[in-house]
């Protein structure tokens, strides 16, 4: 009998809820948007906390490594190779990136 009583509780909570609802559809529709907007800023919290507190290690293999290094030594032949013709060198500027990360490896800022 007590679990008949608890389901008949159920049932007219939630008719109660629909009926409340149907009254006052402005209501719903403020607490509705109010939760989502909730949820985006919270998801957004934990993502900037999430790639803040990731470990800053240097993921490069040295298979690449090997595989540029063998291709700069090709340009650099193709360059000793077309040095007869000036003319047609034309000078590029370029920009180098640094592979090493210059940060402490605890995460703390350096204070110059």
């Amino acid at each position: 009998m007590d679990n008949y009583k608890t389901e008949m509780e159920l049932l007219s909570n939630s008719i109660a809820a629909y009926a409340h609802i149907r009254e006052h559809p402005e209501s719903f529709g403020l607490y509705f948007v109010l939760g989502v907007c909730f949820g985006l800023v919270l998801s957004l919290c934990l993502l900037v906390i999430r790639i803040s507190c990731r470990p800053r290690t240097e993921r490069v293999l040295p298979k690449k490594k090997a595989i540029l290094k063998d291709c700069s030594r090709e340009d650099e032949e193709e360059e000793e190779d077309s040095d007869g013709n000036d003319d047609a060198d034309v000078a590029v500027p370029m920009t180098e990136i640094p592979t090493a990360n210059h940060s402490p490896s605890d995460g703390t800022l350096t204070v110059n």
